[in-house]
């Protein structure tokens, strides 16, 4: 699927149902129906134990219209390799002749951490798969902890800020360089506010022929501290300021995507750190001025990672 018009798009099934017990506000619901967007052919969606999981298969009922299965925290890549291999199996036998796309949704928790070896393992094996993580900076499902997604100076209930620290003292992992070095077809970050984006980007993996994996930022109201109706003005604001920079891998060539294509090429304002940390409460506390420094790197650290991206773009 190419065209990516609201007139086909709406002629596509509803995968995911509403009525589903997320939170007010949550990205993840938003970003998983425009994920599977993506593709006309019949997908089979595996999905990792964590926020999305628990809210939309509540027993006994489901919001998933696909084939489904529920997986651990540590093994949703491991699941979605063995169905994509158990239907190459069942194809070359003619038992099944349908096209069917596969994909892992999956926590930052399920992805940065837990599941990282069983992620590794499936990219390096070639599965030909999808594998999305919904990245809310933290595992929410079980008490906001931090995890290695989480970013410097956000306040936790395992980072917490108070009179002596500041919050989280390392910078989150780049997961999406993880995946580039394992040097598979297609890689890219993704944001809700930005829907032609994301479902470009979805079709791209889906038609990778090979292993894809997409990071999606996903603002979380509860974790992040913040207005519930405000999700898609934060998704946005992380990519104006290039926090969350929207691009693609693509057989190892990078290419900046929508608004952050049009920042490094000077025609939108590149926006400060500071209007970030300001519109979450898990960053109050940076707003001291004994805390100026960490501020100072946070700003740094955003500034080396882009003009990296800018130079990698350009190659």
């Amino acid at each position: 699927m190419t065209s990516l018009s609201l007139k086909e798009l709406n002629k596509l099934p509803v995968r995911l149902a509403s009525g589903h017990r997320l939170c007010a506000g949550c990205a993840e619901s938003i970003i998983a129906k425009q994920i599977l967007m993506g593709t006309s052919d019949e997908i089979a969606v595996s999905l990792s134990t964590g926020c999305m999981e628990v809210s939309t298969t509540v027993f006994p009922y489901t919001s998933w219209n696909t084939p489904y299965i529920h997986t651990a925290f540590g093994n949703g890549a491991a699941t979605c390799a063995g169905l994509e291999t158990a239907y190459n199996a069942l194809k070359k036998k003619g038992k099944v002749t349908e096209e069917i796309k596969f994909v892992n949704f999956a926590g930052d928790g399920a992805t940065y951490d837990i599941g990282l070896q069983a992620l590794s393992g499936a990219m390096e094996r070639g599965h030909n798969m999808m594998y999305v993580c919904l990245n809310n900076e933290a595992y929410m499902n079980t008490g906001i902890q931090r995890s290695s997604a989480t970013t410097l100076g956000a306040s936790t209930t395992t980072s917490w800020a108070g009179s002596v620290q500041s919050g989280k003292k390392e910078f989150s992992k780049d997961m999406t360089a993880v995946m580039v070095a394992h040097n598979i077809p297609y890689v890219a970050q993704v944001s809700p506010h930005n829907w032609r984006d994301t479902v470009t980007k979805a079709s791209k993996g889906f038609e990778a022929n090979g292993p894809a994996f997409i990071n999606a930022i996903s603002p979380c109201p509860r974790g992040w501290r913040f207005p519930s109706d405000r999700t898609i003005e934060m998704a946005k604001l992380a990519v104006e300021t290039c926090v969350w920079p929207l691009f693609e891998v693509v057989d190892g060539e990078y290419t900046l995507t929508a608004e952050s294509a049009r920042i490094a090429d000077g025609k939108t304002e590149k926006k400060p750190v500071i209007d970030w940390l300001n519109s979450q409460g898990r960053f109050k506390h940076l707003l001291q001025d004994r805390w100026e420094p960490v501020v100072e790197a946070y700003q740094a650290e955003v500034d080396r990672r882009w003009n990296k991206l800018i130079k990698l773009s350009q190659l």
